[in-house]
């Protein structure tokens, strides 16, 4: 799932980059200013079925690509779990692992 997000950092200010996966526990990113491992950041993207507005911490870096691991449950959670299910079925319907 490629979707435009925004990072509202403490330590990078907001920041914009692009998702490059997403699951209902995080998400991952090509950001283009380092964010440090372990900050709590507020993370701001569309996905098809609405707006997401959440918390997540910095779990992963390998150079550019960032993986964030969401903290919070909230409305958007259904968004993120429909989105989720949604593209499993697309994957199951292409023949995709």
């Amino acid at each position: 799932m490629h979707v435009p997000i925004t990072i509202h950092s403490r330590s990078g200010g907001t920041l914009k980059g692009d998702s490059v996966d997403l699951s209902e526990s995080g998400i991952a990113a090509i950001l283009p200013i380092e964010v440090p491992l372990g900050e709590l950041v507020e993370l701001e993207f569309t996905l098809p079925f609405g707006d997401v507005k959440t918390y997540a911490v910095v779990r992963q870096k390998s150079a550019f690509r960032y993986g964030f691991q969401f903290v919070s449950e909230n409305a958007e959670s259904e968004v993120i779990h429909s989105t989720c299910r949604q593209l499993e079925m697309e994957k199951s319907l292409l023949g995709e692992p």
